[in-house]
């Protein structure tokens, strides 16, 4: 059974995209929203759903490789264009979610003695991530059954969010936001299309090769800086060396022009949305406490409505806003589907960049707002 979940983790993507190449209705809603959805399916099928571990590995595994293989064609100096609207719509959804976990706890103050530590663990996981959540728990002390059901909350509101994203956001956004200026739309990235991908020849196999042996060194070597530095393996700083590495291997032209690059990365993307669809266990919502669910909840719907609000005022287009509040409140593994979701291939640096600046500010906000508030 296990060799049988890990075909249909690592396979089904495949037969996404074959089905957007001939079945309308798959092109029109995108080979990422079919995949998260059947992942969901089956992790809420009784004998279908696979080990968390295995999901877990597998998405683990799909983010590191895709970075770099997506990365290698970037455009730098077109991205350094879009860097201070990228800027200012992160500053903006920080700002929204410091805002808004310390409305919302100061609203729930006389239904938990923890509100104010609850208040930090969100701003540090809407700024940055699960690690950002944790380490404030930790720093505050919090009890342990409130950081599981915190945690729990987050996946299950996480879930509901990350299919927003993916689905209609970008048309919800563009009704008041501006339009992304000339993007690299992505089903044109290296013009190979979804449609009219070429066949195998040798030299796009070569390419394909060369480009996945190139991606995983970049991997093992980020890997192996991180144990050689610090001892251990830390998310943020190896991610931060899988972008910095991939961008700097960009610039040369021999790797930018690798062929089947770009859609390796694209696959990888959609297996990590098939195996972090499965992780959406709908019975996770029943052992969430009411209270936390809502506290969870009313963070993120505030901060989101929050952002939005701030990136009309200050002219921010939909796209970076969308991507900025990706990076936020998922980290730098979800910007690729999001991105891909958007259509908008530019993206990706924007969001990577973001995220990891996340990671780095994320406890610092949560532990300030957590002391501005406590009683």
């Amino acid at each position: 059974m296990g060799r049988l979940q890990v075909l249909l983790l690592v396979g089904f993507p495949g037969l996404a995209l074959l089905a957007a190449r001939h079945l309308k209705p798959v092109a029109v809603v995108g080979p990422v929203v079919v995949c998260y959805a059947v992942g969901i399916l089956l992790g809420n099928v009784p004998g279908l759903a696979p080990p968390e571990r295995l999901s877990l590995s597998v998405s683990e595994a799909a983010v590191p490789l895709a970075i770099p293989l997506l990365l290698f064609t970037t455009d730098v100096p077109r991205w350094l264009r879009l860097a201070r609207p990228t800027l200012l719509s992160f500053v903006l959804a920080c700002l929204s979610a410091m805002v808004s976990s310390a409305v919302v706890g100061l609203a729930c103050a006389d239904r938990s003695d923890e509100w104010w530590k609850m208040s930090g663990m969100l701003v540090g996981v809407y700024t940055g991530g699960t690690a950002n959540m944790n380490a404030i728990g930790l720093a505050l002390r919090v009890r342990e059954e409130t950081l599981i059901l915190l945690n729990t909350a987050d996946i299950v509101v996480g879930a509901v969010y990350l299919l927003f994203l993916v689905t209609v956001a970008q048309r919800l956004a563009l009704l008041f936001l501006p339009r992304f200026p000339n993007p690299t739309v992505w089903d044109e990235a290296e013009g190979e299309t979804a449609r009219n991908a070429p066949v195998l020849t040798w030299s796009r196999t070569r390419g394909m090769a060369l480009a996945f042996l190139l991606a995983a060194l970049i991997v093992g070597v980020s890997v192996g800086g991180s144990h050689l530095v610090l001892g251990g393996l830390e998310p943020p700083v190896v991610l931060l060396l899988i972008t910095s590495l991939s961008l700097a291997a960009s610039f040369l032209p021999a790797v930018r022009g690798l062929p089947g690059s770009y859609a390796m990365g694209d696959y990888a993307l959609l297996v990590f949305c098939v195996a972090v669809g499965t992780l959406a266990d709908a019975s996770r919502l029943r052992e969430t406490g009411l209270f936390v669910f809502a506290f969870c909840a009313g963070v993120v719907v505030l901060s989101v409505g929050l952002h939005f609000a701030l990136a009309a005022l200050f002219r921010i287009d939909a796209d970076t806003a969308l991507i900025t509040s990706t990076a936020t409140i998922f980290g730098p593994p979800f910007i690729g589907p999001v991105a891909r979701a958007l259509r908008n291939r530019e993206l990706m640096v924007s969001g990577l960049t973001t995220g990891i600046m996340g990671y780095a500010v994320g406890t610092y906000l949560g532990l300030a707002v957590a002391w501005l508030l406590r009683p």
